[in-house]
C-alpha cells in the first residue's frame, strides 16, 4: 500500500535484529546497508519511506542522533541526501516534551517529489516552549511558528536556514542543527573600570558600616565585631 500521509513517532533506538535476510527486502534493499542492530531508527524511516506515495509527505519524529551518527546510519543519511533528494526539512524540538524520556527530539519532514530540492530547511524551535512542571509543552504559538516557517522556507536568525544541498555535503551529511542554525549570543563586554569602581566604593561603604555599629556597641557596653 502507498500513502500520501505519514506521520509516526516510533520508539526511540529500540533494537531490532538487522538480520542480512533484509537486505533483500524491497524496503531495505536500495540503501546498501541495513540500520544497525542497536538503533532501529532508520529502519522505521525505510520502512515508511516504502509505503510513502509519490506525492506524499511524511513527518517522523527520531531522536537528534539520527542526524549526525556515522557508520550504517550515516550512510543511509547520504543516500537520502544525495542520492534521493527526499529529505526535506529538519526541525528540532525542546527537550522533555515526550512521556518516558526527557532528551530534545527533532522531526525529520521527507517528500519523494519535492517543491524545494535545492535545499533542506532547518528549524531549531527548542528554546520556544513553555515549562510545566514535570513536563515542557509546545504553545498554540510555538507550533503556528513552525508551521508557518516550514510553509513559508523563511530564514529567521537564530531559528530557521535553508541550507544548500552543496553545504551538506560539504558537512560530510551531518545534519547536527547547530551546524546550520547559529543560535550563539554573545555576552556584553565587560566594564573593568566601571567595576573596579564599583568594588573600591564597596569598601569604603563597609568602612563606614564598621565605624557605625562600632559606635553602636560602645553605646551599648559590648564588645564590637572584628
Amino acid at each position: 500500500m502507498r500513502f500520501e500521509a505519514v506521520v509516526a513517532n516510533p520508539p526511540f533506538s529500540a533494537q531490532w535484529s538487522a538480520n542480512k535476510l533484509f537486505e533483500s527486502d524491497d524496503r531495505f534493499s536500495q540503501y546498501g546497508k541495513l540500520a544497525p542492530a542497536s538503533k532501529a531508527d532508520f529502519a522505521f524511516v525505510q520502512h515508511m519511506l516504502h509505503h510513502l506515495d509519490e506525492n506524499g509527505i511524511m513527518a517522523v519524529v527520531l531522536p537528534h542522533g539520527v542526524l549526525f551518527r556515522g557508520g550504517a546510519e550515516g550512510h543511509i543519511r547520504q543516500y537520502l541526501i544525495k542520492e534521493r533528494n527526499w529529505l526535506d526539512a529538519v526541525i528540532g524540538l525542546p527537550a522533555n516534551i515526550f512521556y518516558g524520556t526527557s532528551i530534545p527530539t527533532c522531526i525529520l519532514v521527507l517528500k519523494k517529489c519535492r517543491e524545494s530540492p535545492e535545499d533542506v530547511l532547518f528549524i531549531d524551535a527548542s528554546a520556544y516552549f513553555e515549562k510545566a512542571k514535570n513536563q515542557n509543552y509546545l504553545r498554540d504559538e510555538d507550533v503556528d511558528k513552525i508551521i508557518a516557517t516550514y510553509r513559508q522556507r523563511v530564514e529567521e536568525d537564530k531559528y530557521s536556514y535553508r541550507a544548500p544541498l552543496a553545504e551538506i555535503a560539504e558537512n560530510d551529511f551531518n545534519l547536527n542543527i547547530p551546524r546550520y542554525v547559529d543560535t550563539f549570543e554573545e555576552e556584553e563586554d565587560i566594564d573593568l573600570a566601571a567595576l573596579a569602581a564599583e568594588l573600591r566604593q564597596c569598601d569604603r561603604d563597609m568602612v563606614e558600616t564598621d565605624r557605625l555599629i562600632r559606635g553602636f556597641c560602645e553605646e551599648l557596653g559590648i564588645d564590637a565585631p572584628l
